[in-house]
């Protein structure tokens, strides 16, 4: 092979190749010796933690955990019907059934404040997940900003109106409220010029609204006037027609 290459006989391409050993049926030899230097990396994507793995795989699913006809039937029928072999969307049920239950107020309360914190805590958890492994998805971010930024509110309105009922919840499902910041803008020169531009121009806009309301004004006056005189003098001719004295 040296003897070769040093002869001419063989192209540099062709004898990389054939050193790799990866020579192809049906392919150049710039393209072997490509393949054989050029690998597509992958990497190991980590496990991630869920908050679903606490679920037990034997429990029911959430349709038919209260059927009183699943305590006689096979355990092959449970085994369908339970966890084990549920999909995610189905798990994301019964955890929210949890979390529900854990901050109601009464068996039948469904609506409450901290019933819609509890499920907007699932999906947002949910969310936080998926965004863990594919970060690029801006829709599924957007709708957990979205999510975040409401549960924010029903927390700040809960720790107004009844503090314990706020403190128990934010207990039970483990969340940390952090009250949301005052806006703050770090003054450049350049956005207080633009700033004091801005004012300057809504300062003469305003003095020319003012001469235009002014010059309407005065327009509506002296035509009330015009119709008050004209009606004066409307009525001092009707009397002195009639001969009664002004």
């Amino acid at each position: 092979m040296l003897a070769l290459l040093g002869r001419g006989l063989v192209g540099p391409a062709r004898a990389g190749a054939a050193v790799l050993g990866r020579a192809q049926p049906g392919c150049s030899p710039v393209l072997q010796a490509a393949r054989g230097y050029a690998r597509p990396v992958t990497k190991k994507r980590k496990d991630i933690p869920s908050h679903l793995d606490d679920l037990p795989p034997t429990l029911l699913k959430k349709d038919y955990a209260n059927l009183p006809i699943m305590n006689s039937v096979d355990d092959v029928v449970k085994r369908l019907l339970s966890l084990e072999m549920a999909s995610q969307r189905e798990k994301l049920k019964v955890k929210t059934q949890q979390l529900v239950e854990k901050v109601r107020r009464s068996p039948h309360d469904n609506g409450s404040f901290e019933v819609q914190v509890a499920i907007l805590t699932a999906k947002i958890r949910t969310l936080e997940e998926h965004l863990q492994k594919h970060p690029k998805d801006k829709r599924n971010r957007r709708f957990m900003l979205m999510g975040l930024d409401r549960r924010r509110k029903m927390l700040g309105y809960l720790r107004r109106v009844n503090y314990s009922t706020f403190e128990n919840t934010c207990k039970e499902l483990g969340i940390q409220y952090s009250p949301l910041q005052p806006y703050t803008r770090r003054l450049t020169k350049r956005w207080m010029v633009k700033k004091a531009l801005c004012i300057k121009v809504f300062q003469e806009k305003q003095k020319l609204q003012a001469a235009e309301r002014l010059k309407k004004r005065r327009e509506w006056q002296a035509r009330a006037r015009a119709a008050r005189e004209q009606q004066e003098k409307q009525v001092q001719e009707k009397q002195a027609q009639e001969g009664t004295p002004v």
